[in-house]
C-alpha cells in the first residue's frame, strides 16, 4: 500500500516509522528545506507524562486577561489575534470547565503512557544518539498551596498511571544538587521518575535517516499545492514538484494544517501559539542540572541536554510570526536565573541560540488523530505543548486506523470527532 505522509516535524516521521514498520511504501512531503524544522526544531525535549494537562482549563480565562498587556506574562494575548479567535476561542471556553478539563487531561495520559513505552522500542531498533537523559523530570513549587492542588491533581490521575513522588525541599535540592541555592524559598516539589529528556531535532533526524534507509522517500523543499477529491477520497496530491498518488494520506502539518485542509472542506480547529527557548553551553556552570526541572510559579522549563542548557516557556497568541521575541526570552532567562543563579555565568546574548516555534493548539489542548470524513485521508495533528511526547505514540494509534485496526488505547477525545 502506498502512503503519502505530509509533514516531516517528529509527529510526521514518527507516522512514517510506524506505517514503514506495517509494509507500506511511504513517501513524507515537507515544505522546508529538511526535516524537523517547525515546532520540534528546538524546544523542550521533554517526554513526560507529567505535563499532560490541557492550556484549557479552570482559571485560565481570567489568568490570560490579568496578563494582557504585560510583555512578560507566561502567555500573552496579542489583540491582532483576536479577530481570528472567535469561534476557536468559544470552544476554548467551553474546555474549561472542570469536567471537560479531567476528560481531556485523561485522553492526553492515555496517549503520553503508550508514547513513552513506544519512545523505548523505537531508540532500541534505531539505536540513535539524541542526548538521551533518563534522570527523570522535577516540578518545583515555591508556596504550599500550588504544591498541595499538584499533588491532588497527580494523585488523582495515579490510577490512571501517572507515577510520581512528593519531595520537600530538603529533598528537591538532594536530588538535584542545582536547586541548592534556592531551597529555602522552595516548598517542595514533585518529581516523575518515568519521564525523560532528549533532543526532539536529534530524535527526528535519526528516525527519519533510518527510514529512509528502509526505502521511503522524503520530498524535502516541497509545498503542497492542494488536494484533487472526488467524492468521498483524495484521488492524487498536487505539489510544487508534481503530482503524488497513493492509497493513503496523512496530514502531519501542525499550525498549517487548517490552511491546508479548508479547500476540501474540512475544518481543523488549531490555533498557533508561539514558544520561546533560549540554548546555551553548560560549560561555564560547574555543576548543571541532571534531569529536566520546571518551576510551576515562574512558568519555564530546565533541560540540560547533553553539552548544552535549554530553558524554555512562554505562550504567545500572535498569529504565525516565528521571530523569537527579545523581551521574552530575557523573561524567561531572568525566570531561570532567580532560581539558578550560575545560568547567568553560561548566558551569553551572543552565543546563545535564540529560537521560537509555533505550537498547534486545539480548544480540547487534545491532538486530532485518526479519520476524516475522506475515507483515504487522515490527520496527525494538534498536538499543543505535547508534540514530541506524543509523537511516538500518535505514529502508532495513526498507523493502526490508516490499517483499519484498533488502536491499543481507548481514542476517546483524540479524534477529529
Amino acid at each position: 500500500m502506498k502512503t503519502v505522509v505530509i509533514g516531516a516535524g517528529v509527529v510526521g516521521t514518527m507516522t512514517a516509522y510506524y506505517l514503514q514498520r506495517r509494509g507500506h511504501e511511504v513517501t513524507v512531503v515537507e515544505r522546508e528545506f529538511d526535516v524537523a524544522q517547525g515546532a520540534c526544531f528546538a524546544n523542550g525535549g521533554i517526554v513526560h507524562a507529567s505535563e499532560v494537562m490541557p492550556w484549557s482549563q479552570p482559571g485560565m480565562p481570567s489568568r490570560v486577561l490579568r496578563w494582557l498587556g504585560h510583555e512578560d506574562a507566561p502567555v500573552l494575548l496579542r489583540a491582532r489575534a483576536l479577530p481570528h479567535l472567535l469561534g476557536w476561542g468559544a470552544s476554548f471556553l467551553r474546555n474549561c470547565s472542570a469536567a471537560r478539563f479531567r476528560e481531556n487531561t485523561l485522553a492526553n495520559l492515555r496517549l503520553a503512557l503508550l508514547s513513552q513505552t513506544s519512545f523505548r522500542e523505537v531508540r532500541r531498533e534505531v539505536g540513535h544518539d539524541y542526548d538521551l537523559n533518563s534522570a527523570g523530570y522535577l516540578k518545583i513549587y515555591s508556596d504550599r498551596p500550588a504544591l498541595d492542588a499538584a499533588v491532588a491533581l497527580s494523585e488523582s490521575m495515579r490510577a490512571d498511571g501517572m507515577n510520581f513522588e512528593v519531595l520537600g525541599a530538603a529533598e528537591c535540592a538532594a536530588l538535584e544538587p542545582a536547586l541548592a541555592p534556592a531551597a529555602e524559598v522552595l516548598a517542595g516539589g514533585i518529581y516523575f521518575p518515568d519521564d525523560e529528556l532528549g533532543d526532539s531535532y536529534k530524535f527526528t533526524v535519526g528516525v527519519a535517516e533510518y527510514v529512509k534507509g528502509r526505502g521511503a522517500t522524503f520530498h524535502t523543499g516541497t509545498a503542497v499545492e492542494g488536494f484533487d477529491v472526488s467524492g468521498d477520497a483524495v484521488l492524487g496530491l498536487r505539489t510544487s514538484r508534481g503530482r503524488l498518488v497513493a492509497d493513503r494520506y496523512v496530514v502531519a502539518t501542525g499550525v498549517h494544517t487548517p490552511r491546508l485542509l479548508r479547500p476540501i472542506g474540512l475544518a481543523i480547529p488549531i490555533y498557533p501559539v508561539k514558544g520561546v527557548s533560549v540554548t546555551v553551553p553548560a560549560d561555564a556552570w560547574d555543576e548543571p542540572p541532571r534531569m529536566a526541572i520546571i518551576d510551576e510559579a515562574r512558568l519555564y522549563a530546565m533541560a540540560p541536554l547533553g553539552e548544552r542548557l535549554r530553558v524554555v516557556g512562554s505562550a504567545e497568541v500572535t498569529r504565525f510570526d516565528t521571530a523569537p521575541d527579545a523581551r521574552r526570552c530575557q523573561a524567561i532567562v531572568d525566570n531561570a536565573t532567580e532560581v539558578f543563579p550560575d545560568f547567568a555565568r553560561c548566558y551569553d546574548p551572543d552565543r546563545a541560540l535564540h529560537w521560537a516555534g509555533l505550537r498547534p493548539v486545539t480548544p480540547s489542548g487534545t491532538p486530532l488523530l485518526g479519520a476524516t470524513r475522506i475515507r483515504n485521508l487522515f490527520l496527525n495533528t494538534g498536538h499543543c505543548h505535547q508534540g514530541f511526547t506524543l509523537s511516538c505514540g500518535s505514529g502508532r494509534v495513526v498507523a493502526d486506523i490508516v490499517d483499519r485496526r484498533a488502536p491499543e488505547i481507548d481514542m476517546r477525545g483524540l479524534t477529529l470527532g
